[in-house]
């Protein structure tokens, strides 16, 4: 038992290791670093540093309006600042329940949502609802940006395309990433969770994880970067305007972006291309509102339906308390008198091989050199008492799909973010600090939920194996 025991915790360490080695993700500043040269190359793949279908020179430039100009707007819940520079967004901060700003534009993938980042547009007009940008070449083309704002997070960006003769058009694209900003605390997290996810056109309608290089943008109704708690999506008016989704990443340890490209216009000289844009948190049932299935980005688990259920119920009692810790405990309660069943049945067979030990342990000592005959015996006993060995663990495997699911919703529900509780618990969706020494953190509550397993395990497990045992004390820490 001893060297088992040895080569178990020998073979855990290993397996830390090797999660740590291959798994975790990079460092905050190996994400910059990285951020940087995939924003280049993803540039590079969409042709956005330069027209493929038809060349611009540095000749063509209009040098009148070269200099660097930027644009503020706020609302009550986001805050962005465009550039000139692509037209493109530098930042876009979205309000958080506890007054911070969450930036959904990582500054090394800044200008994101440009075209054409070495040209320098002229700002036709501003104001908090519409910013229209304009670009006019020496040689005739017009590119016209027009960006329509909302006091929430749906938006729209239309841009027109004119161009003289029979000169193709230039390569339209709109791309968002690498993946999404979010605080400091947060990356590593972040840089895990970030997925690029596209929504079939056709019925029935599903969220896939964009895996391949390149996608029909015709098959889909929308194309998004996402991470737990926010969502940057574009929903095209017309999936017909556009050629492909491309994904770029440099690897599997750094986040992803998307790009959506233009089609090129037949036997027109202008061409409008209006694409509705969502910048904001994944709360479910507002996303809902929009009818286009972006409530789908919200990640209730395998056993998702569980998960719907359990948040909708969360949801009512929050309605009832206004205080989502106690709606938390409220459910809690609710699922406890729904499993109770399961629960007592456990107990039950806990009770009845309790009944049955001592007979069994007669047994086990007078069979212990004949392993096949104890089996036996062993078996005639459960046999004839009626008793199930497994009675005691079916019952609690069946409860799991249950606590799989509310513990999901939980971990990803948007509504708990920055929703306080009671006297230190300040934040529903992370590990509550009750006190902190230098940089390790004290958190409560797992280790009172650790202490109360404990004695749990203590009065309902029945098992002469002392390892087992001792397994079972160690399960809860």
């Amino acid at each position: 038992m001893q060297k088992n025991s040895i080569l178990f915790v020998i073979l855990s360490a290993f397996t830390v290791f090797m999660w740590y080695f291959f798994f975790v993700p990079p460092t905050e500043q190996s994400y910059r670093q990285t951020a940087q040269s995939q924003n280049a190359a993803a540039v590079s793949e969409s042709g956005d540093n330069k027209f493929k279908r038809a060349d611009l020179n540095e000749s063509d430039i209009d040098n009148t309006y070269v200099k660097e100009e930027y644009i503020n707007i706020e609302t009550e819940q986001y805050k962005a600042v465009l550039t000139n520079k692509g037209a493109g967004v530098l930042s876009w901060s979205v309000k958080e329940k506890n007054g911070q700003w969450v930036d959904l534009v990582f500054p090394e993938s800044a200008p994101v949502m440009a075209n054409f980042p070495s040209l320098t547009y002229k700002i036709i007009s501003k104001s908090d609802e519409k910013i229209v940008f304009e670009y006019i070449s020496k040689e005739g083309w017009k590119i016209t940006k027009t960006y329509n704002l909302s006091d929430l997070y749906m938006h729209n960006l239309n841009i027109s395309v004119e161009k003289n003769g029979k000169t193709p058009f230039p390569q339209i694209d709109l791309k968002w990433g690498p993946g999404l900003g979010t605080d400091s605390k947060e990356l590593k997290e972040n840089i895990s969770l970030t997925r690029a996810l596209v929504y079939t056109a056709a019925k029935p309608n599903k969220l896939k994880k964009l895996k391949d290089n390149s996608e029909p943008a015709s098959l889909y109704k929308w194309t998004a970067v996402d991470n737990r708690y926010f969502l940057a999506a574009f929903i095209p008016e017309n999936s017909t305007d556009f050629d492909k989704i491309l994904l770029s990443r440099l690897d599997k340890k750094h986040p992803c972006s998307v790009i959506l490209k233009a089609a090129e216009p037949k036997d027109v000289n202008k061409k409008d291309y209006s694409v509705n844009f969502y910048l904001g948190p994944k709360g479910y049932k507002y996303l809902r509102t929009y009818d286009l299935g972006l409530e789908k980005t919200v990640d209730f688990g395998f056993f998702g339906f569980l998960g719907k259920i359990a948040f909708s119920v969360l949801t009512f009692f929050y309605k009832l308390t206004h205080n989502y810790g106690w709606a938390v405990i409220m459910l809690t309660v609710i699922i406890q008198i729904l499993v109770l069943p399961l629960t007592l049945k456990s107990f039950k067979s806990s009770a009845e091989m309790k009944r049955v030990q001592p007979v069994i342990k007669d047994i086990q000592t007078k069979y212990k050199d004949n392993p096949q005959r104890l089996k036996a015996e062993m078996l005639n006993i459960y046999k004839s008492q009626k008793v199930n060995p497994l009675g005691g663990c079916l019952p609690m495997l069946l409860q799991l799909p249950i606590f799989w699911a509310f513990f999901t919703m939980l971990r990803n529900a948007y509504e708990l973010r920055n929703e306080g509780w009671i006297l230190w618990v300040k934040d529903l969706s992370a590990a509550d600090q009750f006190m902190q020494f230098g940089s390790f953190n004290l958190n409560l509550l797992p280790l009172i939920m650790g202490i109360g397993m404990f004695f749990q395990q203590r009065m309902t497990t029945v098992t002469s194996d002392l390892s087992q045992r001792k397994i079972m004390y160690i399960m809860p820490v």
